[in-house]
């Protein structure tokens, strides 16, 4: 029997946005001009504690003036629009996923944002807020991975062919 076989993608539900947790830590700088460095250490999906508010502080670890902080009650959505740049994300060397931070009175970064958008995060990093990389999850991952291949078709490039200066010029001398 000959003919092709076709995958019939339309019963497969996946969710438009997970809740994520940030793990950020702050370490004694060997700078002398500034006190402390902060980085992300990773990103977990789902949220720590039940009855924390949103997007609020718990102290994890706490030795030695290294501080482990975690932020809940992130929410990731995913926008179809916004494929291409899931799709050059999953591609890169190193999958990232980007939170977005202000910082406080005291200079102490606090997230408000988690995206994996690198589109999304370099926006924020024009309008000057503090934009931290870690890697991707693997729940994480497999989610985007399900979302760009049920939602993006890339667009064929085309050659643009050059015009002839050289033809055009000698038809409007003639004019």
């Amino acid at each position: 029997m000959t003919g092709s076989a076709s995958l019939d993608v339309t019963d497969i539900k996946i969710p438009s946005s997970m809740t994520v947790s940030v793990i950020m830590e702050s370490r004694p700088s060997a700078s002398r001009w500034i006190d402390e460095e902060w980085s992300v250490v990773g990103v977990t999906v789902g949220q720590f504690g039940d009855d924390e508010p949103k997007q609020s502080a718990k102290v994890l670890i706490e030795q030695n003036g290294m501080r482990q902080l975690i932020y809940s009650g992130f929410s990731i959505t995913l926008y179809k629009d916004e494929c291409e740049s899931y799709y050059h994300n999953l591609k890169s060397p190193e999958p990232g996923c980007y939170v977005i931070a202000r910082n406080d009175g005291n200079e102490v970064p606090i997230p408000y944002i988690v995206s994996l958008s690198f589109d999304e995060a370099n926006a924020y990093l024009e309008c000057e807020d503090t934009v931290f990389t870690t890697s991707v999850p693997p729940e994480l991952y497999r989610w985007i991975e399900q979302f760009v291949l049920l939602n993006y078709v890339p667009e064929k490039r085309v050659r643009r062919k050059r015009k002839n200066w050289k033809n055009a010029t000698r038809e409007q001398a003639a004019l």
